[in-house]
């Protein structure tokens, strides 16, 4: 024979708002720490301002700038163009659809910026761009 108890038995919960809730915080702050991560390899240049420009960052690609003064640096070191073509032959060998950046200075002559596109479609790259910065919203 049962006898009930005339107290209510209660049942056990799980709570997972809580866990959703470290879970989040736990994602937040990954994220701002891998954003604190990545290295900046480019020469500082002060770049024309464009009203249709994005930001797209790809992990295999090659950046390149070319200061005031006509200068190229690949990942902030000096480069001659020769040196840039084999460097860009090394890489075009592993992948067919590198894409190029190339970061001008608002007082770079144009002539050097044409021949460096000039130089990087002999060697062989088809996917070039040139970075610029957004617009201010006036």
């Amino acid at each position: 024979m049962k006898i009930l108890s005339p107290l209510d038995r209660k049942k056990a919960r799980i709570e997972i708002i809580p866990l959703i809730d470290i879970m989040f915080f736990l994602l937040a702050s990954f994220m701002m720490v891998s954003l604190t991560m990545t290295k900046q390899r480019i020469v500082s240049v002060n770049l024309p301002a464009a009203t249709t420009a994005q930001t797209s960052l790809k992990p295999d690609t090659i950046s390149l700038a070319v200061d005031a003064h006509g200068q190229l640096f690949y990942e902030k070191n000096a480069i001659t163009l020769d040196a840039l073509e084999t460097l860009v032959k090394q890489r075009l060998s592993a992948n067919k659809d590198l894409p190029v950046y190339i970061s001008g200075d608002a007082a770079t002559p144009h002539g050097a910026m044409i021949a460096v596109l000039d130089y990087l479609h002999r060697c062989g790259v088809t996917k070039v761009a040139f970075n610029v910065k957004p617009l201010a919203s006036q």
